[in-house]
């Protein structure tokens, strides 16, 4: 853990105060929990969905095999037919 120092305006220092008390807890912690809240959040969630991605496919038997289906769209004529529209 690192060590910062903040310079909070009376108001919001009395509010925390006053929360830290009614939790049992400090101001410190209160600001960690919010910065966790608002800067990590997000980041838990995209870590979880991409968990549920990883390996989706991976039982699936009807897969092509990559070169083939790479050398396949490179033959087609989607690229030109892109090209006119």
């Amino acid at each position: 853990m690192r060590r910062t120092q903040l310079y909070l305006d009376e108001t919001l220092w009395d509010v925390l105060h006053r929360e830290a008390r009614s939790r049992k807890t400090t101001v410190s912690e209160l600001v960690r929990q919010a910065a966790r809240e608002r800067y990590l959040k997000g980041m838990e969630e995209r870590r979880s969905a991409m968990r549920a991605l990883v390996g989706l496919r991976a039982d699936r038997d009807d897969a092509q095999d990559t070169e083939k289906y790479l050398r396949d769209l490179r033959k087609s004529d989607r690229i030109e037919r892109l090209r006119k529209q």
